[in-house]
């Protein structure tokens, strides 16, 4: 039944801005929309593959800086005296480029990582996301390191006969998160319901037993690692041309972790899960700062995750799933209403 979730959650956030206007609910629901991005990429990996990556947000960062460079334009110089110039391109070329990027990454990481499994493969994701913010914060000339790269631009789509429209509202910008993360969602299914679907399933139940059957794990692996990874840079180029300002900051490990709760606490392994827990962590922050100083919230916030985990441990979309099923099987089960019987016999 929670296949029916996030549908109505796009009807719902679809339909808001009509009769919403304040522009901090819009602007927070934004911001939440690109992270539940990130965390239904993350849910490629860790939910169907069994593999933890907590080093999920470097590809959410290097899709924002490919994304903002290619928009923005750059003048570096290289080893040996050589100097790549790049002229600014279309915010829309960015878009793609972020997903490309970030794509290639994912794969190079996946096939020099997944040699090895669990503790180990951890440690590599989160040394990966190190490097990498190490990169931006230090390639002044590139990145413009702790001064951030400002002033870019904003997202612009168009059809040809048709002219361009830069999407400069929160409205249209909170239209096009949702043209993603639906693709996203879209995508993410396709391939679960797949035949590598089932084979990323079967290496997380029990690996051995795949291989056994012909699975090759490494490549199973490294072709999740890639989508999750492109699905991951679409959602860091969002971030980038919607908030127009990008510094190494956007590769903090507590991202990551934000992507993690959305995951787990929705429900690993199933398809509402992030979307679920995208809904219940992005906007909490939000319904709680007007009431609350700001480690008051942190309390609830952790107060209503450890909540959730220890009443639902599967995730909040699984716990829906079977109390909707039970109720349905109660329903069945229950005996027929006695017939009434009329006075004399038949």
């Amino acid at each position: 039944m929670t296949r029916f979730v996030p549908p109505l959650v796009l009807v719902a956030l679809a339909l808001l801005p009509l009769g919403l206007k304040d522009p901090y609910i819009l602007n927070a629901l934004i911001a939440g929309g690109i992270f539940t991005i990130g965390a239904i990429s993350l849910n490629l990996l860790l939910g169907y593959t069994g593999q933890l990556s907590l080093g999920h947000i470097a590809f959410f960062g290097i899709g924002a800086y490919a994304s903002a460079l290619t928009a923005l334009g750059f003048d570096v110089g290289l080893f040996g005296g050589v100097r790549i110039v790049h002229e600014g391109w279309h915010p829309f070329i960015g878009f793609l480029m972020a997903i490309l990027v970030s794509g290639l990454c994912g794969y190079v990481v996946g096939r020099l990582s997944f040699r090895v499994r669990g503790a180990y493969f951890v440690i590599v994701t989160i040394c990966f996301a190190e490097v990498v913010r190490l990169v931006a914060l230090n390639w002044v000339e590139l990145t413009q390191g702790p001064l951030a790269l400002t002033s870019i631009p904003q997202m612009k789509l168009g059809f040809p006969g048709l002219g361009e429209t830069t999407l400069r509202t929160k409205t249209q910008n909170l239209y096009l998160m949702l043209g993603v993360a639906t693709l996203a969602y879209l995508v993410v299914a396709r391939l679960v319901h797949s035949r590598f679907g089932r084979a990323m399933r079967g290496l997380k139940e029990n690996e051995q037993l795949a291989m056994s059957v012909g699975v090759n794990a490494t490549k199973t692996l490294t072709v999740a690692a890639t989508i999750s990874a492109a699905i991951a840079g679409a959602a860091g180029s969002l971030y980038a041309h919607y908030f127009r300002i990008i510094d190494p900051d956007v590769f903090l490990f507590s991202y990551t972790v934000t992507m993690v709760i959305m995951v787990v606490s929705g429900g690993k392994g199933t398809l509402a899960g992030p979307v679920i827990g995208g809904l219940i962590f992005g906007t909490l922050p939000v319904a709680l700062r007007p009431y609350m100083a700001p480690e008051a919230q942190w309390i609830v916030y952790g107060a209503v995750l450890i909540l959730i985990l220890f009443l639902m441990p599967r995730g909040v979309a699984p716990w829906l799933d079977g109390l909707l099923s039970g109720r349905r099987k109660a329903a069945s089960e229950k005996p027929p209403a006695a017939q009434p019987q009329l006075e004399g016999g038949a």
